[in-house]
């Protein structure tokens, strides 16, 4: 896995930058909402371990594209 054990905050937002996704982008690419990647980005909350997989897959599957990340 690619995410487990990282700073989520530190992680998403680099995920992010790499990829030149907005909050937006990366929210609708992992099904979640804006407000939720917004929070994760701030340490208001952490993604659930459901979120987890599902953010680890979309790495995975950028990388798998060629795209490096994380």
């Amino acid at each position: 896995m690619i995410s487990r054990e990282r700073n989520y905050p530190a992680l998403v937002k680099e995920v992010r930058r790499q990829l030149a996704l907005s909050q937006e982008d990366l929210a609708q690419e992992l099904g979640v909402s804006y407000t939720t990647i917004n929070r994760w980005e701030n340490g208001q909350s952490q993604p659930s371990k459901m979120a987890k997989v599902l953010f680890d897959s979309f790495c995975e599957k950028m990388t798998e594209r060629g795209r490096q990340v994380g």
